[in-house]
This record gives C-alpha cells, sequence and structure tokens, in this order.
C-alpha cells in the first residue's frame, strides 16, 4: 500500500512526461498492428468481432503477464529493484496530474478568446468533433472530460492497485485504451471494437459510480451543492449512452448547478444524446478550474476509501 501512495505523490508532482516510455504507447502500438492483421484476413461481420474478441483476450494476457514477470524478475533480482519497479508501473496508471495540466491549458486558451486554438486542444483530450465547438461548447467538454476521466483515469486504477496490484492496475489501463481505440459505434468498429466495449463497460461499472459519490462528496470541500450533487447523480446517471460514464459527470452537473449532455458530433455525424442536470445557471469558464477541483478532491477521497476498506479486509 506503501507503493500505491508513493506512486499517487510521483503522479501528482510530476504527471506523464512526454519524453517516459509510457506502457500505454506500447499497448497502443500492438493494438494497432494486431487490428492490421485481423483485417487482412476478411472483412465480414463475424470475421471481424471474433478478431475483436481475440484482440481482448491477448491484450489482457499479454499486459498482465508481462507486468507480473517483470515484477517476479526483479523480486528474483533485487527486493529494492522491485520495490522502485513497482512504483514506477504503478506511477503511469494514475493521469491526474496529466489530466488536470491539459484541460487547464485550454482553459488558458479560452481566456484569451483564442478559439481555434483552444479547439486544436481539445481534440487531443476528446473523441467528438471539436472544428466548430463555440466558447460554451469548448468549456463543457471540458468539465465533461475532466470528471468522466476522474474515473477512468484516477479511480478505477486505484481500486485495481488495491486488489491486485500493479499488474491488475495496468491490465485495466489495456482495457480502457482498447476501448478508446477500437470502441466506437460506428460502421468500421461496430464488429471489431465490440468485444472491448463491452469488458470495457463491465470493469468501470464499479469505479465509475463510486467516481460519482466521491464527486459529489467532493463539492462538501469546494462549497458546492452536495445534496444536489447525489440526487442528480441518481436521477440523470443512467441517462447517458455509456452504461457508466453518466454517473460522475451527473454528480457534477448536479454539484455545480449546470446542465452537462447533449448531442455531439463524432467523426462528422451528429449523436443525440440527453441532457444530464438542470441549468440552473449558465456554464461559465471558470466551471473548467472547479471541475479540476473536483477531480483531485475526489481522487483523495477514493483514495482514503480504498485504505479504509483494506484495513478492514
Amino acid at each position: 500500500m506503501v507503493s500505491i501512495y508513493a506512486a499517487f505523490i510521483m503522479d501528482g508532482l510530476l504527471g506523464d512526461p512526454y519524453w517516459f516510455p509510457h506502457p500505454v504507447r506500447f499497448i497502443g502500438k500492438y493494438i494497432q498492428w494486431f487490428e492490421k492483421r485481423i483485417r487482412k484476413y476478411g472483412s465480414s461481420s463475424r470475421r471481424l468481432k471474433y478478431g475483436g474478441v481475440l484482440l481482448v483476450v491477448s491484450t489482457v494476457l499479454m499486459t498482465y503477464g508481462s507486468s507480473y514477470g517483470l515484477l517476479w524478475l526483479c523480486q528474483q533480482i533485487h527486493p529494492g529493484l522491485f520495490w522502485v519497479v513497482n512504483i514506477v508501473l504503478l506511477w503511469t496508471c494514475l493521469a491526474m496530474k496529466c489530466l488536470g495540466k491539459e484541460a487547464l491549458k485550454v482553459y488558458q486558451v479560452l481566456k484569451t478568446q483564442d478559439i481555434p486554438k483552444a479547439r486544436q486542444l481539445l481534440s487531443y483530450l476528446v473523441g467528438r468533433d471539436t472544428e466548430a465547438l463555440n466558447q460554451n461548447e469548448i468549456a463543457r467538454a471540458i468539465v465533461e472530460t475532466v470528471v468522466e476521466n476522474t474515473s477512468d483515469g484516477i479511480i478505477a486504477p486505484l481500486m485495481y492497485m488495491f486488489i491486485g496490484g500493479a499488474p491488475l492496475a495496468l491490465t485495466y489501463k489495456a482495457i480502457n485504451t482498447m476501448d478508446s481505440m477500437v470502441g466506437y459505434k460506428n460502421e468500421k468498429y461496430y464488429d471489431f471494437g465490440w468485444a472491448a466495449a463491452k469488458l470495457d463497460d463491465v470493469v468501470n461499472f464499479i469505479p465509475a459510480r463510486l467516481t460519482g459519490a466521491c464527486i459529489a462528496l467532493a463539492g462538501a470541500v469546494l462549497g458546492l451543492d452536495v445534496v444536489s450533487g447525489w440526487q442528480v447523480m441518481m436521477r440523470d446517471g443512467r441517462k447517458h449512452s455509456s452504461p457508466n460514464a453518466g454517473y460522475p459527470e451527473a454528480a457534477a452537473a448536479g454539484a455545480l448547478g449546470i446542465q452537462l449532455g447533449g448531442s455531439n458530433y463524432y467523426f462528422g455525424k451528429i449523436v443525440y444524446k440527453p441532457t444530464i442536470g438542470e441549468a440552473r445557471r449558465g456554464l461559465v469558464l471558470e466551471d473548467m478550474l472547479v471541475s479540476i477541483r473536483l477531480m483531485v478532491a475526489a481522487s483523495c477521497m477514493a483514495l482514503l476509501f480504498f485504505t479504509i476498506i483494506r484495513y478492514m479486509l
């Protein structure tokens, strides 16, 4: 557990340095290579679906097996080496500093009214089309992305760290990476990405709801509406097209007193989505900063919660 705290502190201080050989990059390259190989053998719905299942199985086994084997080898060489490598692997599973930093970049550019630059920066963070978004839509996208990824990028990896250490946390990141690369419901990936999307839904089921609860409670630390955050999460959390993403977003929308969700363009096509929360006031640029603070407070709460559960067990 000390290693998890060390990794959490490292992420808060260092984030993800661009020069560091992050494991997710290698996982992403493997997914790209595997997809190219599968598509060479045909494009029928059945073949692509089977290929997607093979992608999921091979990626999960490769990630867990290689990380477990690396730690076992380090343990055989020297306990100190195991300690260092374990902390580094855990550190690569967290994205609190990086997420906050990238969101802050968009906020700072928006403050200067440079909408084209803000759209460009936002495109690195979201899957939706950003070319035609206005200032309020960019701000909404950042709030939604920050609170949603509080689950995917921080609280879910933390939960799996406490359950199964670095190998399980890295396996979760591999599943999340597969979903982000091939888990789309469009013509190209509907069959091939089906298995990755379904598995991602399963592994995020508990973390997403826990994240929503932590965000609602974190509102108390920031002077927001805790009761509304909880009520909107319970009422609107299941409105989202994703079975999980709606809970963090609904908790944040209720705590802030704003409305999130709504339709967006993906790959040039509009995707209609229900709204989440009530627009008791209009969304402002400062809500982007508050969402970052919610992310940090909720992540710290989750870390404390997992620690207490670990001691109780």
